[in-house]
């Protein structure tokens, strides 16, 4: 072995702050790295197709093992892949610290291949952190910053490494002089808790309420407990963002499901008659189905004091962890039962559930979607993990998908970033081998990544302790979710060559790389087909031909909301049209039956 790098420092400091695994691909601006992480063996590399996968994998990494995710690129082309990745991570609040080769220092600012202004390119999205590496001695300060930053702020971060700060001599770790920033790895959470004060107002807030509310979201996770036991000493009814729909059990009889646009009618008559609103760790951007601005007083929680009072006026806003603060709020609330209230809310939950169940059973060309998802309530594994693509299966994930207590779900929900699925499930999958996981997919999340990582998927399977990993791919050949929003918003029709999507033989194409495939056409074969893919010894793709014509009805709309949508399809004019026109019809009349 020759001279010990600055590359290995690197990789040593790595496994110092317990990173497991790295995402990423390799290039020559990056190599000085590569060869460390060969040498080291730990932590492992994980080679995805593209680095835009990588990024998503890192995200994902840090949803499921709450630790901080890393991603490496090469310069160029491969650090600007890295991008919407990060942006995920940013918009939904995870630590992620990317590591991105450069070339030499030498050469910077004359124009060199593939060279581009990284600092710049992202400043934003690393906007907490992110810097070049001029010398060996900044490298271990600036990976520790890195990661402290990242997880102090819940967000991206990003340290640029030129070629030749990469293989320079690893510098003496007991260098004591004048210029030289010595730090050490590691960061301990602390317990934050709002003043008593403040608990205190918060608590005859929440107490004086007739009509109480709860929201909770991501940051809510941990607090599950606590949360139902306030909700019953209020008599609240609960909601969920989409980010939050795994933290409290839905099958709590005033969970009324997801809020928002592709939320449930139950929770759109939460939001409109509560006169007191409990936010818990969700920074929801769907406003229009909160509270009226002034119906509701509102108490809000969340770790982080720029997130408070940001999506609906708050008169309490509270600073703290969502698990401590909820436990100090039940010292201080008075416990009424407000029977007439909560009967209320369990009657619009017992409703949604026919609604949904109609929904679901309804009749289609060939296979409804939503009876596809909802087939998988009651057959999802109590250890497994899901990760859901972005597009029209996320509306039908949000309504149908009953996930059992203590199953984690993730997606790109902020960015809302299509492609994410696999790279998710990969992640979630690389982090606990022996537990089975579920990735929900459309047709255009999957063409975007997903038929290249399922490539990673099977080059890894055989290594993993439970082979489950059943990916189902609903194949409307449409962009659904943006059929439906040009529709809904512009009254436009559907546009043919921006949203016709190419076949695919998604079953047969698994099978071509050694995974199992099973094509479902027929309503009656899909418990089945769920079933066998959760009991197969390999990865299992089913492919799930479905319907276009099933719409994306956002709960409870006027009528006005609704006349841009027919219009839309009206000036369609063809059979598919027709038939979304009978669909819409029938679930506008659900709703208010």
């Amino acid at each position: 072995m020759g001279e010990r790098t600055v590359s290995d420092l690197l990789v040593e400091r790595l496994s110092a702050w317990g990173v497991e695994r790295v995402f990423g691909y390799s290039g020559d601006g990056i190599d000085g790295v590569m060869g460390a992480l060969r040498r080291a063996g730990k932590p492992a590399f994980v080679q995805a197709r593209h680095e835009e996968a990588a990024a998503f994998m890192a995200v994902a990494h840090a949803k499921y093992a709450g630790g901080p995710g890393v991603c490496l690129s090469t310069q160029g082309p491969g650090a600007v892949h890295l991008l919407n990745g990060l942006y995920d991570a940013k918009l939904d609040s995870q630590p992620v610290v990317a590591i991105v080769g450069q070339q030499a220092s030498t050469v910077l600012g004359s124009a060199y291949q593939q060279e581009i202004d990284l600092q710049r390119l992202f400043g934003d999205v690393c906007a907490q952190f992110v810097q070049t590496a001029f010398s060996a001695e900044q490298v271990p300060m600036l990976l520790d910053r890195a990661f402290r930053a990242a997880l102090a702020t819940r967000s991206p971060t990003c340290v640029i490494l030129p070629h030749d700060v990469q293989t320079a001599p690893a510098p003496d770790p007991t260098e004591h002089q004048h210029g030289v920033v010595v730090t050490g790895p590691g960061l301990r959470p602390a317990r934050l808790l709002p003043r008593e004060e403040d608990l205190r107002e918060a608590a005859e807030v929440l107490s004086s309420g007739a009509r109480v509310a709860i929201l909770v979201g991501q940051g809510a996770y941990g607090a599950a407990a606590e949360i139902a036991e306030l909700a019953d000493r209020l008599g609240a009814g609960v909601a969920a963002s989409l980010l939050g729909k795994p933290v409290l059990d839905e099958e709590l009889p005033y969970h009324t499901g997801v809020m928002g646009h592709l939320g449930t009618t139950a929770s759109a008559e939460l939001m409109r008659e509560c006169d007191t609103l409990l936010l818990v760790g969700t920074n929801d951007p769907w406003t229009e189905f909160y509270p009226a601005p002034g119906q509701a007083r509102a108490v809000q929680i969340d770790i982080d004091g720029r997130r408070l009072g940001v999506r609906y006026p708050v008169e309490v806003p509270l600073l703290g962890d969502a698990a401590l603060t909820v436990r100090a709020l039940l010292e201080l609330v008075k416990p009424a039962p407000r029977a007439e209230w909560r009967g209320r809310v369990e009657g619009w939950v017992r409703r949604w559930h026919e609604i949904a169940s109609a929904r679901a059973e309804a009749a289609a060309e060939p296979l409804n979607p939503q009876h596809v998802i909802r087939s998988l309530s009651g057959r999802l594994p109590g250890d497994a993990r899901v990760a859901v693509d972005v597009g029209s299966v996320v509306y039908w994930y949000a309504r149908h998908l009953r996930l059992p207590a203590g199953v984690p779900a993730h997606l790109s929900s902020t960015l809302a970033s299509m492609g994410c699925g696999i790279p998710y499930g990969l992640a979630a999958k690389l982090d606990e081998p022996g537990r089975p996981v579920v990735v929900l997919a459309g047709d255009g999340g999957f063409q975007m990544l997903g038929l290249a990582e399922l490539a990673t998927v099977a080059a890894r399977w055989r290594d993993w302790a439970d082979p489950r990993f059943a990916v189902c791919v609903l194949d409307n050949g449409d962009l659904a979710e943006v059929s439906w929003e040009q529709r809904e918003m512009e009254g436009e029709p559907r546009f043919a060559a921006s949203q016709d999507l190419p076949p695919v033989p998604y079953a047969r194409y698994a099978e071509l790389l050694g995974l199992r495939g099973i094509e479902v056409r027929d309503p009656a074969e899909i418990a089945g087909a769920w079933e066998a893919a959760l009991a197969a010894d390999r990865p299992t793709v089913i492919h799930a031909v479905v319907d276009p014509a099933i719409p994306l009805l956002p709960p409870l709309q006027p009528d006005d909301k609704i006349e841009q949508m027919y219009a839309g399809l009206a000036a369609e004019k063809t059979d598919l049209a027709r038939r979304a026109i009978e669909h819409l019809r029938r679930e506008r009349a659900g709703e208010t039956r």
